[in-house]
């Protein structure tokens, strides 16, 4: 049991390893106080109104927040990486969160820091990646404050970025073209045992201040790893052809388009993967003693959460949620100039509560209700133009959070049974949103609003809009009659356009 009462701050709680550690740290009795920049995203998770939790807002890049999120922890988890080179220097970012950290932790008279990076030798040619992750450990131990690292190869987990270009390669391709990389040793782990080692090192004394390599016990390289996913997958055996010429700009494009992983993040993944990755220091599997898969179990614990729906978090969790102002009404100073609206609304024979299912599970395997192809078939162009496409999915078939990924959108806000705000995330030129709202009337039915809202970048944005907006007149219209017909609910009126300062029924 906790042997404090103090919180454990935990920064990246909105991650991939943060989504997961935060709900078991509360399960297992801590207090937790979860620094994000987009509070909403975490209090609509399962564990988001969880009594023994405290989200604060902040941002790591942000010193006065992040000393005054950590004023009263004992210890604090670091899980926080930046990984966006078409952004900035990502390494910069990086090292400026890391010494804000330590100033910050030593200010606020922490008992521990855990940190979760990345293997790999230094002085041998280390990814800029990794050498960056490995830098952050260095900062971080500057402070007073005792420093516990964890270096981690790939981790495998439902979800995972790492985990999704597997996946998705050995799936769609018998034949699979790679660089010189697929022979390089790596010595990966499951993200469960991840998670006890992060969670075990809070009440093991002998942490402190020690850094550890975390793998399972096998060596092998990327090829057998595709070999062995294709075998749990129940795929036919995969070709797999090594090319030299293939560089990590080229592959991470091949992933781009071949995955849902784009290549901005593609890229430092795929340059990270020439350098081995194998444990030379073992001594945690010691001190916090578990079971450890092999990767053959790590990928079929993964493949039977996918199929279950039942992915925890995902890659696609990273980040703030960008609020939509500009879609407002009634502030064209604010938003720069015209706004483009198609408001269109459909009154249905049922109760909010009734129609919400199906409205929540718009996206992802269930598609967009009508002209699915067209849908693919934007996708398909976004992705070309270096876009997030369509192949993102959705983290669950059912369940809809802010801050959750849809296809090529972000969902914004979420209320059930009241109201669905996506953002646009797929190449334009110009900003997009979809808001969808259920208004009961007083008779029992329920108006089913979907309002579209575009906010045009220049000459192109302009012309964008009028080419699409032909499109929009049987596409909106069918997906407000594939939603009612998903929920087995009959229309009453419409689909039929309005005007958005109409006030509902």
């Amino acid at each position: 049991m906790p042997n404090s009462k103090q919180p454990i701050f935990v920064a990246g709680a909105g991650g991939y390893i943060g989504g997961r550690l935060v709900p078991r740290l509360l399960a297992a009795g801590y207090r937790v106080r979860a620094l994000a920049r987009s509070p909403e995203k975490l209090r609509n998770r399962r564990w988001g109104k969880h009594p023994q939790l405290e989200i604060v807002r902040g941002d790591i890049l942000d010193y006065p927040s992040l000393l005054q999120g950590l004023r009263g922890c004992r210890a604090a988890y670091y899980l926080v990486h930046s990984m966006n080179p078409a952004v900035d220097d990502f390494s910069h970012t990086d090292r400026v969160a890391a010494m804000h950290m330590t100033k910050a932790a030593t200010a606020a008279k922490l008992q521990q820091i855990i940190y979760l990076g990345g293997l790999g030798e230094e002085g041998s040619g280390l990814s800029h990646h990794l050498q960056s992750r490995s830098e952050v450990g260095q900062l971080l131990q500057l402070g007073a404050v005792p420093v516990t690292i964890l270096r981690a190869a790939m981790i495998i987990g439902s979800g995972s970025a790492a985990f999704e270009i597997l996946r998705y390669l050995v799936d769609r391709l018998p034949v699979i073209l790679t660089p010189r990389w697929v022979d390089t040793p790596c010595q990966p782990i499951g993200v469960r045992n991840v998670l006890h080692y992060l969670i075990g090192c809070l009440e093991c004394p002998e942490t402190l201040g020690e850094t550890f390599d975390i793998g399972q016990p096998e060596i092998l390289n990327y090829h057998k790893l595709m070999e062995i996913y294709a075998e749990e997958a129940g795929l036919r055996k995969r070709l797999i052809v090594p090319l030299p010429f293939l560089t990590p700009g080229l592959s991470s494009y091949l992933i781009h388009l071949l995955t849902p992983i784009p290549a901005a993040l593609a890229r430092p993944l795929t340059e990270g993967l020439k350098n081995p990755v194998i444990c030379h220091d073992n001594r945690i599997a010691e001190l916090l003693p578990q079971d450890l898969f092999d990767c053959r179990k790590a990928i079929h614990l993964a493949l039977e959460r996918q199929k279950e729906h039942e992915v925890e978090s995902s890659w696609t969790d990273s980040g703030p949620i960008h609020p939509a102002e500009w879609s407002v009404r009634g502030d064209p100073s604010w938003a720069g100039g015209k706004m483009f609206t198609d408001s269109r609304r459909v009154i249905i024979d049922a109760e909010p509560a009734a129609i919400w299912p199906a409205l929540a599970a718009i996206g992802g395997e269930v598609g967009w209700y009508y002209a699915n192809w067209l849908w693919k078939l934007r996708g398909i162009i976004d992705r070309v133009l270096g876009g997030v496409g369509l192949s993102r999915g959705r983290r669950d078939s059912q369940e809809i959070y802010p801050g959750d990924a849809l296809d090529f959108w972000r969902v914004i806000d979420a209320e059930q049974p009241k109201k669905l705000l996506l953002n646009a995330e797929m190449k334009l030129p110009g900003e997009a949103v979809l808001y969808f709202t259920l208004h009961e009337l007083d008779d029992g039915r329920t108006e089913l609003r979907q309002i579209a809202h575009f906010l045009p970048r220049g000459l192109l944005g302009l012309v964008y809009w009028y080419a699409v907006t032909p499109f929009h007149n049987f596409v909106f219209d069918g997906m407000l009659c594939g939603i009612a017909a998903a929920a087995k609910t009959p229309i009453c009126s419409g689909p039929e356009r309005f005007q958005e300062e109409e006030k509902p029924g």
